[in-house]
């Protein structure tokens, strides 16, 4: 049988509004986020040196996003923005679904871990992808702690 997706191409952290994410083994990461009732959103992206958020400060590395309505009935748009540490979407139907990748690269050195934070009351899911080391899924390990 051959191996799932999930240990060979990426690792997924369902809630991770506000959590820590090792890219440690993992070449970056795609925050899959929501909100519904076309309210709009502020997320806000943050690197740290470990899991318990030391030297915590601002990544402003996103120049790109893409957002759709979230239920299957349009394409993405792309969006781009100057480099910055948040993204806005709009308080549209079309905008409340939202995708930012961050590449490991974009990290300072000595930098590991990162987080995206919604201020309203939206849901981040990370999907660390390009796995440096590929796993059975059980043998993942922890990407928040």
């Amino acid at each position: 049988m051959a191996q799932k997706a999930l240990g060979r191409q990426f690792n997924a952290l369902p809630l991770a509004d506000n959590k820590w994410v090792s890219l440690s083994d993992a070449d970056g990461v795609a925050f899959v986020c929501y909100l519904a009732a076309a309210a709009g959103d502020t997320y806000t992206l943050t690197q740290a040196q470990d899991g318990a958020g030391t030297g915590a400060k601002a990544l402003t590395c996103i120049t790109e996003f893409h957002t759709s309505t979230g239920d299957g009935t349009d394409t993405w748009t792309r969006r781009t923005q100057a480099a910055a540490g948040t993204v806005v979407t709009a308080a549209a139907a079309t905008q409340n679904a939202m995708v930012v990748e961050v590449e490991g690269t974009a990290l300072d050195d000595g930098f590991s871990h990162v987080r995206l934070a919604s201020t309203g009351a939206g849901t981040v899911t990370a999907l660390a992808r390009d796995l440096n080391v590929q796993r059975a899924p059980e043998n993942l390990p922890a990407m928040s702690s």
